[in-house]
Formats: structure tokens, sequence, C-alpha cells
């Protein structure tokens, strides 16, 4: 009988090539199992068993990394949804193994999430607009002085705060994606699946301010500049992390002491849907959610809400 190693690079075909997995999620895929293997001894299916898996479990929860931190247990959680995953894959390939429903997650303390009020939002999204000192510069149409940089990086914060994308997602945006004459365009999210998204009338402007001036050809929506402001010729757009970056740096600049990632940003788009009357299904779709249980983490936001319906109008009647 085959071994889980040989198995497990059949599975990781299956989820590119049937499962339609992105690339990233079966690199990860392959990392869990390849830990799970090598610790197991590269074990036959019929040699997975249930003590097995608890033995694992303990392994996972007492692991240092080589500076001594423990594995979180939402990463402990990552491997043993990889384990299931491959189990239920070879449950469908009729081999005697573990049943996956066997496995239990973790569980989790409830997730906290993260968000710009409305003054933080502002200061932050104003940053590009102050302290302007390169004298290489360029005009909007309201008169501003911008470098070409600057107005690239305002353009990233309002589309950010705007569509309410991922990093992943904004910064593979190209320019035939989105159509300015247009308020929404279509992204591939997670899993590959197409959504809409919505585009502010602020974000638009800064948008078409910041593409009016690119001398450049490159595809990309967000690119690199020189220091000078004067953009260049580059094959590839910024990378995920290199917006990361520049919405770290923007958050210090505006004098915003906690750590401010462009996931602090969706998580403001959210909020500031439900806040202002949206309801929650309408968020889980605009933020291409799978499941209403993720989108659910913002459940303070609406239970906010249901106490300022509650004192707004029960018993209004009754005598004081």
């Amino acid at each position: 009988m085959a071994t889980a190693s040989v198995l497990k690079n059949d599975f990781l075909v299956y989820l590119e090539v049937e499962r339609n997995r992105s690339e990233r999620t079966v690199k990860n895929y392959d990392f869990y199992l390849k830990r799970f293997i090598d610790w197991a001894k590269n074990p036959s299916p019929e040699g997975i068993t249930h003590d097995m898996v608890r033995m694992y479990r303990v392994w996972l929860n007492r692991y240092k990394d080589e500076k001594g931190k423990s594995m979180k247990k939402n990463t402990q959680n990552y491997h043993l949804i990889a384990l299931r995953s491959f189990l239920k894959y070879l449950a469908k390939r009729d081999l005697k193994t573990l049943a996956p429903d066997k496995i239990e997650l973790a569980r989790m303390p409830e997730r906290s999430v993260e968000f710009l009020d409305a003054p933080e939002l502002e200061r932050l999204l104003e940053a590009p607009l102050k302290n302007i000192r390169s004298r290489d510069t360029v005009k909007t149409e309201d008169g501003l002085l911008l470098p070409l940089v600057r107005l690239r990086d305002k353009s990233i914060l309002e589309m950010l705060f705007s569509t309410g994308l991922r990093v992943s997602e904004l910064a593979n945006l190209t320019r035939e994606m989105v159509n300015l004459k247009r308020e929404e365009f279509t992204v591939r999210g997670k899993g590959d699946k197409p959504r809409v998204v919505f585009v502010s009338q602020q974000a638009r402007h800064w948008l078409g301010e910041y593409l009016r001036r690119r001398r450049d050809t490159s595809p990309f929506l967000f690119i690199s500049h020189d220091r000078a402001g004067k953009g260049r010729d580059y094959d590839g757009g910024l990378t995920s992390r290199s917006v990361q970056r520049i919405v770290e740096g923007y958050a210090r600049a505006a004098g915003i002491t906690k750590r401010i990632t462009p996931h602090t940003v969706r998580h403001t788009f959210a909020t500031d849907l439900l806040r202002n009357g949206a309801d929650i299904r309408s968020v889980q779709t605009m933020l291409g959610h799978s499941s209403i249980t993720t989108t659910q983490i913002y459940t303070h936001i609406t239970d906010e809400r249901l106490k300022e319906v509650y004192k707004s109008y029960h018993g209004k009647r009754r005598k004081k």
C-alpha cells in the first residue's frame, strides 16, 4: 500500500486541479502535511489512528520554534484542518484510514476586531497629503502639489477603505481590471471566487490623478517609483508586503499608536458599513467570505446598533 508521503503528492495535485485551490493554499497544505508525515514516520493510511492524532496534537501544543515561542492555537488548527482534508481525500479513494470527523479542532478564544475610529481613519487617509518635501512634484486638478509616490499612496489608502479588498487582491490589480468610469469592478478572491467591489468617489478621484501622471507601460495598478517621484517601467506591481509597509508608515505618520495593517482597514470598511445600517449578509458578500461565521466576528458592531434601536424605541409610551 502507498505511504502517506506518496498519497500526499496525489492529494496536492487533486487540490490544484480538481478543487482549483490557489498556489498558496497548496503550498500551505504541503507544509502542514509534511510536518505530520515526518513526525509520524511516513505511515500508511491504515496506520493513521485516533491515538496517533491525539499524540500529534500534544506535540503541536508543546512545540517550540528556534526562538522558544509556542505555536498559536490557530496555527495548530491549520495543521489539523490540512490533515482532516487529507483524510477526506483518502476516504474518497476508498482507502481505509481514520475517519476525518474524528479530528476536532482546538477551541479558539473569541476573536477581537481591531479597527480605526472615525478620527483615526481621517488622519490615516490624509497622511499622504502632509509634510510634502520632495522637489519633484506634480499638480492635481485641485491645485495640490504632490509627488507621484504620494498620489499612489493616497490612492492605495482610499482604495483599501473604499473596497474592503484583501491586501493580496489589491496588489494583484491591473489597470485593465478597473474602469474609472464605473463605480464597481470584479475581483477574484480566495478560492478564485469572483465578487463585485465598489469604488467611492474619493477613491476614483485619487486613482484617476495617479494614473494620469503615470508614464510607464506596466499593466499593474500600483507600482514602485523612484524617490524623485518619476514613474519607471516595471514589469511587476507592488507586493503585498510593500503595501503593508506603506500602510504602517502612514499610520505612524498620522500618530496612530496601535499597529495598523491593510487588514485593519478592511475591518474598518466592514465596521463602517454595519454601523451605518448595512445587514451582515450584504457585508459578507462584499468581503468575499464564503461562510457567514467568518463575518460574525463583527457581531459586536450589530449588537451596539441593536442596543441603540432598543433605547430609541422600546417602552416609549410607559409612564416614567
